[in-house]
């Protein structure tokens, strides 16, 4: 059994444990159902800041991969020691395994972070780890730099932690960021990531079969990912992995990994609509859904909120609206989330609704009974996630 680690964005740590105990990755620690899970705000689950800890075998870690929707990469803890000085260093990197997940002729990028520690100079130390890795391999690597926003296959990334002399050695198994889900090849202004869209799906409670609305779908990331969701569509389904280099990837697994998850998707979905009053955004978040295969699935349209289409309920109404910092909009949000909240309380009443938003005064300027929310990040901007169940006005 190999030490895993799910990484995700602050906040998706509750989320990403839930994906985990569902595909059984957690063992008797996992959480039983999502109104538990969620329980204090998802705070009631031991989790780590920036991920979920668990154990796996390699098919394991396939399969966190292919499914995981709110993860941003899975790593394989290579090794853990102490190291104060770099002979030290040089010396207990050149003992890890590095034969299981390096190839002689694929590049590597080295990340590192010193904090508390003798070995500080973050340059020296991926010096000294690429001199272990030519001495456990007999050849020195190609060392490249890694850029998080690539689209091309980047190199096999290796994070190193120095933290008070402990360094912590992982071997990342995802490669592209898993948000990078392969549909969305162009964006609206502010896009939201596949990530967060997951996990606001999520935590709306959606039963994924009564119908859902987005009025601000802007490229359509909340809408498909709920399609994906329902349909039961592999996250990962459209895109290669790191590991897929690795010397012992087991192809034949991988293949019947594959097959099974394709006998398991779905042929209908529910009622899922989406409007924004922006055209370009609706021609895109349609494009979007071609892309993943849900276009038949989504209703999508051009309208502002004031004119949004209602399918019969009660259901959900899972929404990012503009919050004014990145769009730069001159107008007043204020009365945008009032109409939002005068919309939702005559024609959705007794619908769930989970809204994502920077600020708590536009989030009360809706008039809705949110709940104190579940503190997230957004592109680098904090927000909350909050949710109620709306009354009729």
């Amino acid at each position: 059994m190999e030490k895993l680690f799910a990484v995700c964005a602050p906040g998706l740590e509750p989320f990403t444990a839930l994906e985990l105990d569902q595909l059984s990755l957690l063992g008797s620690r996992g959480p039983s159902q999502l109104e538990t899970f969620l329980e204090e705000n998802g705070t009631h689950y031991d989790y780590e800041s920036g991920g979920i800890g668990f154990q796996g075998s390699f098919h394991d870690l396939y399969r966190a991969n292919l499914h995981l929707r709110t993860a941003s990469r899975v790593l394989v803890r290579l090794g853990e020691f102490y190291a104060s000085a770099f002979p030290e260093l040089r010396r207990k990197a050149s003992r890890l395994p590095w034969e299981h997940y390096l190839a002689p002729e694929r590049p590597i990028a080295l990340r590192v972070t010193c904090q508390k520690s003798r070995l500080y100079h973050e340059g020296a130390v991926s010096e000294r780890l690429a001199g272990a890795i030519a001495d456990s391999l007999g050849k020195p690597p190609t060392v490249q730099k890694y850029y998080e926003g690539s689209n091309a296959d980047p190199p096999q990334l290796i994070v190193v932690r120095l933290v008070d002399n402990l360094c912590t050695i992982s071997i990342d198994s995802s490669g592209a960021l898993l948000h990078r889900r392969g549909y969305r090849l162009a964006t609206a202004k502010a896009p939201l990531r596949e990530t967060l869209a997951s996990a606001m799906v999520l935590a709306s409670g959606w039963d994924t079969i009564s119908p859902l609305l987005d009025p601000f779908c802007g490229s359509g990331t909340i809408p498909i990912e709920a399609a994906l969701l329902a349909r039961r569509f592999p996250a990962g389904h459209h895109r290669r992995f790191a590991f897929m280099d690795w010397p012992h990837f087991d192809f034949k697994f991988w293949n019947k990994l594959l097959a099974d998850a394709g006998k398991a998707i779905l042929s209908k979905s529910p009622n899922i609509v989406a409007s924004d009053r922006d055209a370009g955004a609706i021609q895109i978040a349609q494009s979007n859904a071609e892309r993943a295969g849900v276009a038949d699935c989504i209703q999508f349209s051009r309208k502002a909120i004031s004119a949004m289409d209602t399918p019969p309920g009660p259901g959900w109404v899972v929404t990012n609206p503009p919050y004014g910092v990145r769009l730069k909009e001159a107008n007043d949000l204020r009365n945008l989330y009032a109409q939002f909240g005068k919309v939702i309380r005559s024609r959705c009443p007794y619908w769930h609704v989970t809204l994502l938003c920077e600020s708590v005064q536009l989030i009360r300027n809706t008039g809705l009974g949110f709940d104190r929310g579940i503190f997230m990040m957004n592109g680098g901007l904090k927000v909350w996630l909050v949710r109620c169940l709306a009354k009729s006005s």
